[in-house]
Formats: structure tokens, sequence, C-alpha cells
């Protein structure tokens, strides 16, 4: 791997000035960026994944949605449309994506969108008199002037530790951290210790205005499918297919797996073909298959009802969650956005 990374270096450093320069004329003016007159906080991350965006967004509806119009934007990745879509009655995972399909079906008091150009789809949304709207992955999609910026980046794969890509993971230079307002490193142990803690700061670096936060991953005690719940516990003994097509499974896996379960992953967004479902159905045997919740609003009412479960997942803070929650709240209730106006 190190002699890979040696060999595609070059290329990371062609790769480095491109968006460098890109990063440049979007700061200076030379490329316009587009702000509008109401709170648009984008979530996203330096890498190409594995981050947790998905709960870290979800953390955020259940933050606001009980007092705001909340509206999610997403590109909607390896969705079978194209342009703008709005989330309704007829929406699927094939024409929404996995995870703002998950949306729609988790927050169905909310309105969920998806379109390649954010733009656009703030512009669409806008129709619809929404008070915030929350921009999923899109921390490079500098055509869109975020009013708040929240920078994911996983314990144990942090972006100082990375590269551009090929080489490394990097969609951008490191440098790229600045823009954000908030700082959040996921999938950490809960234990972590406050020197520790300390220890991952010093290596990130942030400026004076940017908080740190750290969280970790909080699963859920019952598996679900459309119809019932069950305890963890209840299935703990019993022989299971644990079935991902996640970026990075391992964690997963760990927490469910017993010494006869059959493990079997998929890569992220995995589009399951029906030799697919033939093969997880032969695996499977009798077994009862429990998989991510991304991966259930692609499997559902493809694989056995009564034995195809999700687990849920959820982000929590180890310390300082209010911190968070009112720094959010404050932008949000001060209802100025960006405090420019927006232009045509």
């Amino acid at each position: 791997m190190k002699l890979l990374r040696k060999i595609l270096l070059p290329f990371s450093l062609l790769y480095w000035g491109i968006t460098r320069v890109r990063n440049i004329f979007y700061n200076n003016g030379t490329l316009k960026s587009w702000s509008f007159p109401l709170p648009v906080i984008a979530v996203g991350n330096l890498s190409t994944g594995g981050t947790g965006k998905t709960p870290q967004t979800e953390y955020l509806i259940r933050l606001l949605k009980d007092n705001y119009r909340v509206a999610v934007l997403s590109r909607g990745y390896k969705r079978k449309t194209q342009g703008y879509i709005l989330a309704d009655a007829d929406a699927t995972a094939h024409t929404l994506g996995d995870e703002p399909y998950q949306f729609h079906k988790k927050f169905p008091g909310i309105l969920v969108a998806v379109d390649a150009n954010r733009k656009n789809g703030i512009e669409n949304l806008m129709k619809l008199s929404p008070d915030v709207i929350l921009l999923d992955d899109a921390y490079q999609h500098r055509r869109v002037k975020a009013g708040f910026y929240i920078l994911l980046t996983a314990y144990g794969d942090l972006y100082p530790d990375d590269f551009v890509l090929p080489a490394g993971n990097l969609r951008e230079g490191r440098s790229g951290a600045k823009r954000a307002n908030i700082i959040i490193i996921t999938k950490c142990p809960p234990n972590l210790t406050e020197a520790e803690q300390e220890n991952i700061i010093k290596k990130l670096k942030p400026a004076k205005h940017q908080q740190v936060y750290f969280t970790f991953i909080e699963y859920d005690t019952e598996i679900y499918n459309s119809s019932q719940a069950i305890s963890i516990n209840e299935v703990k003994n019993q022989e299971k297919l644990l079935l991902a097509g996640i970026a990075k499974p391992q964690p997963f896996f760990k927490y469910l797996r017993q010494e006869n379960d059959i493990c079997k992953s998929y890569p992220d967004h995995h589009d399951f073909t029906e030799k697919d479902i033939e093969d997880i159905l032969k695996l499977s045997e009798s077994r009862i298959i429990i998989t991510t919740e991304k991966d259930y609003v692609r499997l559902a009412g493809r694989l056995p009802d009564n034995r195809l479960y999700y687990l849920p997942i959820k982000s929590s803070f180890i310390k300082d969650g209010n911190n968070f929650n009112q720094t959010i709240l404050n932008y949000v209730g001060a209802s100025t956005g960006n405090n420019k106006v927006y232009n045509k």
C-alpha cells in the first residue's frame, strides 16, 4: 500500500493543485458562490466517505423538526433519475437514492429533495417555504455558499493523516477544513478519554472560531422490519446473516456477530441485482437477515419480510452535546441565513 501511494503521489499533487486553484477562485470571487436568505447548513467531509454523514444529518433533523419546517437536499447518489426530484408518496430508493429515501421514510414531516445542482435544488425548495435547509454531503459544493458548515472526520481515519486522491481518500487538501464552523470526530469509542481528545484536537489544529466535538455511533437495542420490532437479545444467539452495503461495515458486523453468523458485504450504495438477491437467499438458508437501515430501503420487498430486519443507528455526543445543540439553534433561530441578499 505504501508503494502504491508513492506511485500515485504525483497524480495526487496534480489533483491537489486543481482543487486548490478551484478553492482560491471561489474564495476571491472569480467563481460565483450563491447565498440564500434562510439558514443553510452543509454537512460533509474531506474524504470520500464512511464518516457517518447520515446519522449526523438525522441528528440535525431531530433537533430542528419540531420547531422548524426542515428541508433536506442531497444529490441522490446512484439514483435512477435526473434533475430535481421532491420526495412524495411514490418515491423510492431508485428515484431518490438510498439515503434521501431513508430520510423521507423516517421523517415524514420534513421536505426531502435531490438535485446534483444544489443551487437549483435550493431554488425549488424555497418555493415550499422551508425554515432551514440541510445540505447532505455538500462540503465541496462551492457553487452554493452555506451559512454554516459541519465537517466530519472519522476516528482512526482523520483527515490530517490522509492524502489527496488518488494516493489517499481526500477530495481536497486539508486546508479545506478551514471553511468549517464545527468539526466533529465521528465513530469514536464511547469511552474516549479527555487526553485522547486533546491529542486529536492538537492534530487537527482548529482555528479559533472552530468548535470541535466527539461523537460515537449508538446502536439500537432492537431490530425492525415493516411490521415488528425484536430485541437484539432475543436474536443474539440465533444463527444470522449479517448483510451490509456501506463504506465501512466492520463495526456493524462486530456489534451483532456471534460465532455461527455469516457476514456478507457489498460496496457502498450497492445496487442489488436479481443475482445478488438469489445469492443472499441461498447463503442465508433459513436464517434471519439483519442489514443496515440504508440497505433495508433497497432490499425491502425483495427478500422475505418475515426474515429481513434492519438495525438503526444514531450519532451521540461524548460530551458537550448541549453546546452543539445551542450553537445550531442559535444559528437557525437568528433567521438571517447568510446575511446576504440572494441574487439570481
